[in-house]
């Protein structure tokens, strides 16, 4: 068994994956609705893929303990997948780089916090939901069409978050 640390999330050590979705100082800002609003403007790059479209839904997470042991990672080959949390508590986000195979010493894991939400790069490996504390809501924005766009695979050995 491998133990993954946790580091904090930033766009920066995301970006190999995909995008942190926040409204943050790079941001673009735009005033709109009279004044009466602050736009974030294109957070993320939504990829519904060749023939798909983006549908939104919501996921209910039931909250995981730690440590928490990994065993399988998914993918989304042919387009993104966008998490936005919707319950102001932390989460964590387990990622690893595209390929065919993943490989539990490549994985990455980070803390989002209750304002970060992520963009998964279509192809990018990443573990299902990982809400902690209580259940948790989050939007998601993802692919619906033809094909098959959830690819599950076990891991090579067993990999073990550890909050320190």
């Amino acid at each position: 068994m491998i133990d993954l640390p946790v580091a904090p999330l930033s766009a920066a050590a995301f970006a190999p994956f995909g995008e942190v979705i926040e409204a943050g100082p790079a941001a673009e800002r735009r005033i709109i609705n009279g004044g009466n609003t602050e736009r974030f403007h294109d957070l993320a790059r939504l990829d519904p893929g060749a023939d798909g479209r983006a549908i939104v839904s919501i996921f209910r997470g039931q909250p995981r303990a730690l440590p928490f042991v990994m065993t399988m990672m998914e993918h989304h080959p042919l387009g993104s997948q966008a998490f936005m949390p919707l319950s102001a508590r932390p989460y964590l986000v387990a990622v690893a780089p595209p390929g065919e195979r993943v490989r539990a010493a490549s994985i990455r894991v980070f803390l989002a916090q209750p304002h970060q939400g992520v963009n998964y790069a279509a192809g990018s490996w990443h573990h299902p939901l990982l809400a902690l504390e209580a259940v948790s809501d989050f939007l998601v924005i993802d692919r619906a069409g033809p094909g098959d766009n959830c690819v599950e695979q076990g891991l090579d050995m067993p990999a073990r978050i550890v909050l320190t």
